[in-house]
């Protein structure tokens, strides 16, 4: 089991960079045992886990250490008093600058883990966005790629799968990303271009406000 990269570490949190490809929490059967969470908890063992990150998402993830801190990282998290950030690549020029994704999610039952969009009994999920790159190919008015763009993303809200289905939704789904992409722009790279980039949350102890960052690896 590797040793995590840790990014901040003291007496109330820790702040780790999960890689992709590696689960955040242990899944089912010996095999799937090796997760972030483990290899957090076997050098502090009091660390507990605050939130999740998908297997293909790489990036910054918050353990507590001990139940107060849990319970009070919890309660930032359920509050939306965590500022979280994320890098992606997606397919498709996104013509505007910035803007904001609102639409209702839900569990794809017959289908899950997917989730979908519901404006009957879906959850309100809101996503805030702007471009950072854009890349057109040379003869992108004969071709249909590759073109891509470089978004920043804010979660408002932290709906299962958010981000992935929200730029679906609007038609430029994450490059990578085998369960909401086509097939050609799923198998474009060898990973989810996803990647929680900043995260600024209140110290559960002192109050005062960590901020933690993590390079984006593609």
């Amino acid at each position: 089991m590797q040793p995590p990269t840790l990014i901040h570490v003291d007496e109330a949190m820790i702040v780790a960079d999960k890689p992709a490809g590696l689960l955040a929490v242990p899944g089912r059967g010996p095999d799937r045992a090796d997760c972030l969470a483990a290899r957090v908890q076997a050098q502090f063992a009091d660390a507990l886990v605050v939130h999740r990150l998908d297997m293909g998402t790489s990036g910054l993830m918050v353990f507590a250490r001990g139940l107060q801190a849990q319970q009070q990282l919890n309660r930032a998290f359920a509050e939306r008093q965590v500022h979280k950030t994320y890098v992606a690549v997606v397919g498709g020029i996104v013509a505007d600058d910035a803007g904001e994704i609102d639409l209702p999610l839900i569990t794809d039952w017959p289908h899950r883990p997917r989730q979908m969009v519901d404006h009957v009994h879906g959850k309100s999920s809101l996503t805030r966005w702007r471009v950072l790159e854009r890349h057109a190919a040379p003869d992108a008015a004969h071709s249909a790629g590759p073109n891509w763009t470089r978004l920043e993303l804010t979660p408002v809200t932290g709906r299962s799968h958010q981000l992935r289905v929200h730029l679906m939704a609007i038609g430029h789904p994450i490059v990578g990303d085998e369960l909401y992409a086509p097939p050609a722009l799923a198998a474009a790279t060898p990973r989810l271009l996803l990647h929680a980039h900043r995260l600024v949350l209140a110290h559960p102890v002192s109050g005062h406000p960590v901020t933690s960052l993590s390079p984006t690896p593609f």
